[in-house]
């Protein structure tokens, strides 16, 4: 799950920290928040179950005050929204929330360039072959293009969203289960769409003849990157 969060956190833009508002801080929360400021990506808190008796939110926001985090209704600028998600309550703030942060971010993403994303998660499904969940970073992914997977390459077949709707294209920021791949790439893995499925083919392969080395090198570099920052983030606590 640790994997998972850092995975997460690195391919985001903004983190949703989702905090039970009868739980509290929780050893996991830590380990996301940890996640999120070594990424250095802005949080948004949601803290959820806020329709339950047992329900604290003021005792959870507290919680997250002493953990570090600034929010906005005590001066700093960490938006906190109270949720409950089968009352439908908060959602629509929430949404507001991470349209108003994306905008003071001010993202952006090409799309009259080739599209490229990144892997959420793949397996193999019956019917399907090699399906991956792909969040699309930039450009505009379509049934048909050739892609690189990592060291798996393939051509779109399908694209579907999380309803199972086949969709014509998906476009920055879109998350869509994408089949056509050879096989099963791994999460984390780019997405790159190429010229051909030739040059698709070439290029996984060479990546494969040193796929065993690409990924320790890279490895060994987010978790020393990643070792650094949690110990600035360790002083820095310490300092306080």
């Amino acid at each position: 799950f640790g994997a998972m969060r850092a995975r997460g956190a690195a391919a985001t833009d903004i983190v949703v920290l989702a905090v039970a508002a009868d739980d509290g801080v929780m050893p996991q929360t830590r380990e996301a928040l940890a996640h999120a400021r070594a990424a250095q990506v802005p949080i948004v808190v949601a803290l959820t179950k806020c329709d339950l008796p047992q329900a604290n939110p003021e005792k959870v926001k507290m919680q997250l005050l002493n953990e570090g985090l600034e929010l906005e209704e005590f001066g700093g600028d960490v938006q906190c929204i109270e949720t409950a998600a089968k009352a439908g309550m908060g959602l629509d703030a929430l949404e507001e929330a991470l349209l108003l942060q994306a905008e003071v971010m001010e993202l952006k993403a090409p799309i009259e360039v080739p599209a490229t994303g990144v892997v959420v998660e793949a397996q193999v499904t019956k019917g399907l072959g090699a399906v991956a969940t792909v969040i699309v970073r930039k450009g505009i992914l379509k049934p048909g293009d050739p892609i690189v997977v990592g060291t798996e390459f393939g051509r779109v077949r399908l694209l579907k969203d999380s309803r199972g709707n086949t969709l014509s294209q998906a476009g920055p920021g879109q998350a869509v289960v994408v089949s056509g791949l050879r096989g099963v790439p791994a999460a984390g893995d780019e997405v790159l769409v190429v010229g051909s499925e030739s040059r698709a083919s070439k290029m996984a392969a060479a990546r494969g003849a040193r796929s065993e080395e690409f990924r320790l090198g890279q490895l060994a570099r987010m978790q020393a990157e990643h070792g650094r920052r949690m110990q600035q983030l360790r002083e820095q606590e310490y300092e306080r």
